[in-house]
This record gives C-alpha cells, structure tokens and sequence, in this order.
C-alpha cells in the first residue's frame, strides 16, 4: 500500500497473510517475520505472528508495523516449530486496536486453532448476531472471530478440521483468503468467488501460503500456483491434497490488486502485476491523449502506469516526486491543517522535473479528491506550466462489500460531480480516467475475471443494502433494537 495514501486518508485494503509449513523444527518464525515484511504494504495497522511447535501454540501481536512490533528477543521467544502463520492488518472493519490484531488464537474442546484472514464478509453482522444470542462472546470487532466461531461450531461433528473448514464455508459469504493452523495441519481456503488472492509455495523442508508471490522471494521459496477459488488446501506430514467441494467458479478477483493492492513484482492468477500498470499506462494514453512535456507517477503505484504511458506516448517518461520513506504512522496527524502540512514533508515535486513544462501526472485513483488537489498543488508550486492528470483505474461511484475501504458514496466525489468538476475540483488541466472496458483488459493473461463493482455498481454476487465498516462497533443511542444496560 502507498504510504502517501496511507498518510492523506486514501484507499486501504484490508490485509496479508503468511503461514509455513516444516516437515522439521525449524525457525519458522523468522520465515514468517520476513514474509510479513514483504507484505507490510498490504496493512499497516497491526501485525501478529502464531508458532506451533508440536501443538504448543506461542504468538505474539500488537499494533504497528512489522519491525516496530518484533524484534530479535520477542521472535526467539516464539521458538522453533513445525508450523507458523503471520498477518498484516489494515481495518476494513473494526476498529485499529490490540483486540482486533491477527492472527487470533482460539482453544476449544478439540484443541487449539490459530487463524488469520484477509477479506471482508458481507453475512458477518448476521452470523455474529445468530452466536451472540446463543451466548457467544466476542473479544473483537473484525470478521475473522465469527469465521472462528463458524468453523469450532463445524468441528463440534466434522471428522476433521479441514472438514469443518469445509463445512463453514457453506455459511460465511463474501471475500476471505484464510489461514487455519491446528496442532498437526495448515490449511488455505479462499472463497468461490477468489475476491483476494492466495498462492502456494516450497521451500527446502516444506511448504508456504502468501496472500502475493512476492513474500516467497523473501525467503527464497518457489511458487507452485495459486489456490483456486473456493479451494481448500491441507498440508501436513503427508504433504499437500485439496477439497473442491466449494470450486467450479472461475473466480471474480478484485481487479484493484492490479491497479493498487499488490506489489508490482507479484504474479497473480498467472498475470505480473507490473505488466499490468504498464498496460494501463499505455491504455491511458490511447484513451486520453494529450499534448505534454513530461510524463511523471505519483509514487509507488502509479510509477509503472506513469512508464507504460511515456512508452506508448513517446513522451519523456521523468521522477517528478521525492518521497520521504522515514516517516511512520505515528507521524499521521488528525486535524485537517496537519494532513495537508504532511503532504509536503512526506511528497516533494521535482522542481527541475516540472518547471516551465507540461506536465502529465498518472495515478491510481481518485477517492474523495483532497489528495489529489493537494499533489496538483505541489506540481504548480514547482512551477509546472500545465498539469493533465491521468487516472489509472475508472471514476468510483460505488461501496466496495469484499474488502477495500470504500464503505459509502458520500466520501466519493465521483458521485457528486462530472468529470469535468472533478478537473476544476483538483486544480487539473485536464482529466482523463480509465474505462471499465481498459481495466478489465489489465491482466491479459489472467485465469479469472475481473469484480469492478466499485467502479459500475454491479457486484458478482448479492449484496447488502449498507454495510458500514464499524459494522460492530456503535454508541448505545445508536443501537435500539438491544436491551443494553
């Protein structure tokens, strides 16, 4: 995830996950840490890590950012073991707080069981209420503790826990990609429709799960393929087999993976996602072509896009930000004056970049527009003569239910102005956005389609009518329906 964005109140994604599998003890918690690590850009949050040695399940987890929550005393604590899974989290849902840090560990009548999800449940307030009005307690407010309450209610008969995953999975609705470790299995599920992506890798003793490829080249594991839609994948001492019990859909992904979400050196569903902001570089040109000196991204995601224009343009492709990378979340300030400042010390246009030029600014998206009205601010101050922005994704006029922060129209300025207001809004020359019919021809070669519900308002399966991201956390005035003392 771009830290600018992070930093100005832009789009976020929920989460990563990461698990190993050992045929041997082995230090599986700092294979876990380092994939983190390559994931950290999926959530900023809060990060946690499980270790099973044997069955005896050690973790530690907190808010903040991989290497502000671990360091080399807490992980050797960990130990060693046989299995390990790890998350990454931003909040799509609940509130940013230790409680709702992942992966969670839950001990029920048949043992233990640590899981970590990545995904947002559209059924998760109704599956909450059906446990809490049988005397169920809840110590969070993410999805993952009703995903844990369906799949221990499952193994109360299931013969198994794969096949109380299995089981489960006929109740929740909507996007995860899962991790569950018990004493002896780690186990992958993602939903029929793929919303989020989940690969399988090897390593030398054993096995890996990440939510991108690109964790694998961290600790020089080797991708095998990616887990199918409504796949279940079991690794234990006996190696790998699947349940397809749930598979038949060739899968909807959220196609903002390739625009945004993911690294650009991770492979997904077959298709490199730097291939792919190349392409929408180059569609963006063909699309919306302009007459310009310079062609410049606003880091990190929309350089590639930014490179992919220049090629298919002609026009010289330059670095025309410097992004400070030293500042962390503790800098996020909450008054409105201090977010503005912050741009400036976290984004600094290129003066002998911009100057005197025409300039053509390419970026991801377009979320409530202050951001982008900040950038095109900068760029003027550096003395850019004109400045056309060109956005790598269509215009938002929708919620997004499976995962993204995108939780109602009124932050949208898409739904309250014309293209052309848009332009005047941010201060642009000119603006030109991406087609729905261009980003969905981003990853060519991909094994899947494409969900663009935030982008046309037709979503691959039913949704709710509202689904507010707090969606678990209210005033008393707020909630009627409940005796609440």
């Amino acid at each position: 995830m771009s830290e600018l964005t992070e930093l100005t109140g832009g789009l976020h994604e929920e989460c990563g996950v990461f698990g190993v599998y050992s045929s041997e003890t082995a230090d599986v918690a700092a294979q876990t840490y380092m994939g983190l690590y390559a994931l950290q850009h999926r959530g900023q949050e809060s990060c946690g890590i499980v270790v099973n040695d044997d069955g005896l399940f050690s973790f530690h987890k907190d808010l903040g950012l991989v290497h502000e929550v671990f360091n080399k005393e807490n992980l050797e604590k960990l130990g060693q073991g046989q299995i390990a899974i790890g998350h990454v989290r931003y909040s799509t849902t609940g509130m940013s707080n230790r409680d709702n840090a992942q992966p969670l560990v839950v001990r029920h009548i048949k043992g233990p069981m640590s899981i970590a999800h990545n995904g947002n449940l559209i059924n998760a307030r109704e599956l909450r209420d059906k446990f809490e009005l049988e005397g169920a307690i809840f110590h969070s407010t993410n999805d993952t503790e009703v995903i844990s309450y369906e799949i221990t209610k499952a193994r109360l008969t299931a013969p198994s826990i794969e096949a109380a995953v299995e089981k489960a999975m006929y109740q929740i609705k909507g996007a995860y990609s899962i991790l569950v470790m018990s004493p002896k299995k780690l186990i992958a599920a993602r939903d029929p429709n793929g919303f989020r992506p989940l690969a399988l890798g090897k390593t030398g003793n054993g096995y890996v799960v990440s939510s991108e490829t690109c964790a694998f080249d961290s600790i020089g594991a080797t991708f095998i393929r990616d887990i199918r839609p409504g796949e279940v994948v079991v690794i234990d001492q006996n190696g790998v087999r699947s349940i397809e019990t749930h598979c038949g859909n060739k899968g909807t992904m959220c196609v903002f993976e390739y625009v945004y979400f993911a690294r650009p050196d991770s492979v997904i569903e077959g298709s490199s996602v730097h291939k792919a902001r190349l392409r929408a570089g180059k569609f963006l040109w063909r699309e919306h072509p302009v007459e310009a000196d310079v062609v410049i991204g606003v880091p990190d995601s929309g350089l590639d896009a930014a490179l992919g224009f220049s090629q298919e343009s002609k026009i010289p492709y330059g670095i025309g930000f410097v992004k400070n990378r030293y500042i962390g979340r503790t800098f996020i300030q909450p008054s409105q004056t201090e977010r503005t400042n912050s741009v400036k010390i976290k984004l600094n246009a290129i003066s002998d970049t911009v100057k005197g030029k025409r300039v053509v600014m390419i970026d991801d998206s377009i979320v409530r527009g202050t951001t982008s009205a900040r950038i095109v601010r900068l760029l003027r101050e550096a003395g850019a003569k004109e400045v056309h922005v060109r956005i790598s994704s269509p215009p938002f006029i929708a919620p997004c239910y499976f995962g993204t922060d995108i939780d109602s129209k009124e932050n949208l300025i898409a739904c309250k102005m014309t293209v052309p207001e848009i332009c005047q809004s941010i201060g642009a020359d000119s603006l030109g956005y991406l087609s729905v019919e261009g980003v969905k021809k981003l990853a060519g070669n991909a094994r899947c389609d494409f969900c663009t519900g935030c982008f046309t308002e037709k979503y691959p399966m039913e949704v709710p009518k509202e689904m507010p991201k707090d969606k678990f956390e209210f005033k008393i005035s707020d909630q009627l329906q409940f005796n609440v003392d």
